[in-house]
């Protein structure tokens, strides 16, 4: 665990961890023990509320409840994971919305290591743990643009950026200079939004149009994001509008909780490619190759019905890739 010394995102998200993977009510003494050492009462007290509240104003259900049904004692603290319902978003502002994130791109290697290091400390400490309970996080979403984790980072240290980019339609790429206040994934895609020092305006980038390698072009924590500022909002207001068309997939029960959230029809209990499961069909008003790669991510828990475009690329990636296997 990062503890005191660790950033306020990977706290959050040690903390996060901890109440979700817990078959009971941990009591605050264990969770001083291991996320908070070192600190002293007063300096505990008011982190662990904030941290508390951080979570809750992302939709984390925070519950409260006796350890011991028996004895009147000190109350303990988890995360129901049948209650949890955090925001879609990627990012907000404020830097604890990296809990948002870890539930859509848990695949990025970052975050995947980060997980797995909060879940083998707590194991290390005796917690006993429900590793199941992390699959609301729907691992089959990643984040590759190779300029990701620069902007991922500079958001939660608050410094500015550096990168070439290329426009849609152009053959030159130019140098853009922004501070970041989030990174969102909007129609299928990866966007950086924030301010672009160069115009004094606010702007938003598309991640995969980035040349080259992003580089930091600052101080941390040298700017501050403007109260009040919703990323999400921004980047639908500035970014292009989603492909026109409309997707059809058939997903398994239990599977493909980010497609579902994005459906504007989900139908259940249809017939499916196998019987090894129950599948739903589901309706994504949107289309092209964008689509057609996020469904690879889900391989064999998601089968295209529509249209014979988004088919057509799933099933040549899958070839390709099986061919580079042989």
């Amino acid at each position: 665990m990062s503890g005191t010394t660790g950033r306020k995102s990977e706290r959050l998200l040690n903390l996060l961890i901890m109440l979700l993977v817990q078959r009971h009510f941990v009591s605050k003494d264990r969770i001083r023990e291991i996320l908070y050492p070192g600190m002293s009462d007063d300096a505990f007290e008011k982190m662990f509320e904030r941290d508390k509240e951080e979570l809750r104003s992302l939709g984390v259900p925070i519950e409260v409840g006796s350890i011991d049904a028996y004895f009147d004692d000190e109350p303990g603290y988890r995360v129901r994971p049948d209650e949890l319902s955090l925001p879609d978003i990627a990012l907000t502002p404020d830097e604890a919305a990296v809990i948002g994130l870890a539930t859509r791109v848990w695949q990025h290697a970052r975050l995947a290591d980060a997980t797995t290091e909060a879940v083998r400390k707590l194991a290390a400490f005796g917690v006993e743990v429900d590793e199941s309970a992390l699959d609301i996080a729907e691992p089959r979403l990643s984040a590759e643009e190779p300029s990701f984790d620069v902007f991922w980072e500079a958001t939660q240290e608050r410094t500015p950026v550096e990168f070439e980019y290329r426009r849609s339609g152009a053959t030159r790429t130019t140098t853009r200079h922004l501070q970041p206040w989030g990174v969102v994934r909007y129609s299928g895609r990866w966007y950086v939004v924030g301010l672009d020092t160069d115009r004094g305006q606010e702007r938003v980038f598309r991640l995969s149009r980035v040349q080259g390698e992003a580089r930091r072009a600052g101080a941390p924590g040298s700017y501050d994001v403007p109260p009040g500022t919703d990323v999400r909002a921004t980047a639908m207001r500035l970014a292009p509008p989603p492909p026109a068309g409309e997707t059809v997939v058939l997903v398994r029960r239990d599977a493909g909780g980010p497609l579902r959230r994005d459906a504007v029809a989900v139908e259940t209990d249809v017939a499916g490619p196998d019987r090894r499961t129950a599948w739903d069909r589901v309706r994504l008003a949107r289309s092209g190759s964008e689509v057609a790669e996020q469904l690879l991510g889900y391989g064999a828990d998601v089968y295209v019905e529509s249209p014979d475009e988004v088919r057509t690329i799933v099933i040549e990636r899958l070839r390709a890739v099986v061919g580079r296997d042989s």
